[in-house]
């Protein structure tokens, strides 16, 4: 009985694997994010800076998964150096506590190196909202980048192996590479390309 059951089990797990979607577009009115189940991981994120200087509490927030795409959960963000790095960040959206929740998605959700996401790239989102204190508009873009060399963990999602972030804002556009790893600068335009 053990070994029928373990077969079944098997059998299930390889259905639901070969039904996953390696890009799924969702929009949002805060984001719109290209996610990839196969990876766990979203693959683009687009937004536009809506809150420079909002101030929602985030008291008591996590992260949620979605009933209808296949995420990341707290699983893959156990005893490991990767935090939940969110791609649209919840300090731009801080407005109402309504719009801030929904930054909290792990479909907004990155296996980030600790040491990037506390540091240099939250640097680079401050300065996104110094950009849309004086310009406005703010219009922010990521690629995660994957290879086929990409560490997949034993929780199933895989670990980008970077990112590219472009900024654009009155006519003028920066861009950014950062490896998934501990950054040697804290200065975010050392990584300008």
């Amino acid at each position: 009985m053990k070994n029928f059951i373990l077969i079944l089990l098997l059998i299930f797990q390889t259905a639901v694997a070969q039904n996953l979607r390696d890009s799924v577009l969702i929009k949002s009115d805060i984001f719109e994010i290209t996610y990839s189940e196969v990876l766990e991981q979203p693959k683009t994120i687009k937004y536009v800076v809506k809150c420079p200087d909002g101030n929602a509490s985030r008291a008591g927030m996590d992260f949620y998964t979605n009933d209808t795409i296949v995420t990341s959960n707290a699983d893959d963000y156990v005893k490991n150096i990767y935090d939940k790095g969110h791609m649209a960040p919840a300090a731009s959206f801080n407005c109402t506590t309504d719009m801030l929740r929904k930054t909290f998605s792990y479909l907004n959700c990155s296996l980030q190196n600790q040491d990037l996401n506390r540091v240099v790239w939250r640097l680079l989102e401050a300065h996104e909202r110094e950009l849309a204190k004086k310009y406005k508009v703010v219009e922010v873009s990521i690629t995660c980048v994957f290879s086929k060399t990409s560490l997949k963990l034993p929780s199933g999602a895989t670990v980008p192996d970077g990112y590219y972030k472009t900024i654009k804002y009155d006519g003028n556009i920066e861009k950014y590479y950062f490896k998934n790893e501990k950054p040697k600068s804290s200065k975010y335009e050392l990584y300008r390309i």
